[in-house]
């Protein structure tokens, strides 16, 4: 018998807790979960929205993804909490650097990918994670980035000059009523991009409330081209159920008005 496919349904899947090293010394703490027979086609590392504001690794498109794409698509997902953020795994350690010293925890979950011979890597950035995906995240063992409503905040055009230069895939997925860059704003950003695709998502919004189905099937779609799309949205096989409330407070992302509660981070200038 199908069962519906919800906010809190966990797929089957081999997951594990990881800590990431990152070169300055610090630990971070994430999740890998991969599919739970046989290898993956592609691995997606995932990099939260800002963290002074409600970014983590349990954000609920991250989640949704580490939840279900394994068992759907094939996928590996790597999440962690870049340093100082706090989720229901933990908190990593350091404190909020604005885009400086994360520089480290991008470098160090593409080398625990790359060392762990994860197949076919590829970038998933979220508001503040899109910024260190472009910053940091060109990394040769990277296949590609996809870019969830990015705001071009901290990222400046020498990174996106970098991308250009590389010709390495770079999608962005950009909400209609994103509250920071909108699709047409941001086509003329990225088009110092030649291979970037700008992708406008109708009556979205920067936080993907509603919309976290069509996110995940725009990124198989990238990274798993022969995977059917739309992915189902029942399952036949056994299925947990996660404790969604956990993150209630936490709902809020990048650039919300209201910080939340967690470690004391420092704030960005």
């Amino acid at each position: 018998m199908s069962t519906p496919i919800r906010a809190s349904s966990i797929l089957p899947g081999r997951r594990e807790d990881i800590e990431l090293h990152t070169a300055d010394g610090l630990t971070l703490v994430g999740e890998l979960a991969r599919p739970l027979e046989g290898e993956p086609s592609a691995t997606l590392v995932c990099l939260h929205p800002l963290p002074t504001h409600g970014g983590m690794m349990d954000s609920h498109v991250f989640r949704k993804a580490a939840w279900r794409l394994p068992a759907l698509a094939g996928l590996a997902v790597l999440r962690f909490n870049t340093r100082g953020t706090s989720s229901v795994r933990g908190t990593s350690e350091g404190a909020f650097d604005g885009a400086v010293g994360e520089r480290f925890d991008v470098a160090a979950a593409i080398e625990y990918a790359e060392f762990h011979e994860l197949p076919n890597i590829w970038l998933v950035g979220w508001s503040f994670g899109t910024d260190l995906a472009l910053k940091y995240g060109c990394d040769p063992a990277v296949a590609g980035a996809i870019l969830l409503s990015p705001p071009l905040r901290y990222s400046a055009p020498e990174d996106l000059a970098v991308w250009a230069e590389t010709g390495k895939p770079l999608t962005a997925l950009v909400p209609e009523f994103d509250d920071y860059l909108r699709p047409e704003e941001a086509g003329q950003r990225f088009a110092a991009v030649p291979q970037a695709e700008v992708v406008g998502v109708d009556g979205a919004k920067h936080l993907w409330v509603g919309d976290a189905e069509k996110v995940l099937d725009e990124i198989v779609r990238r990274v798993a081209p022969d995977v059917p799309l739309p992915l189902p949205t029942t399952w036949d096989g056994p299925m947990e159920t996660g404790d969604v409330s956990a993150y209630a407070d936490r709902t809020v992302a990048a650039f919300a008005d209201t910080p939340v509660p967690g470690p004391a981070q420092r704030r960005a200038e």
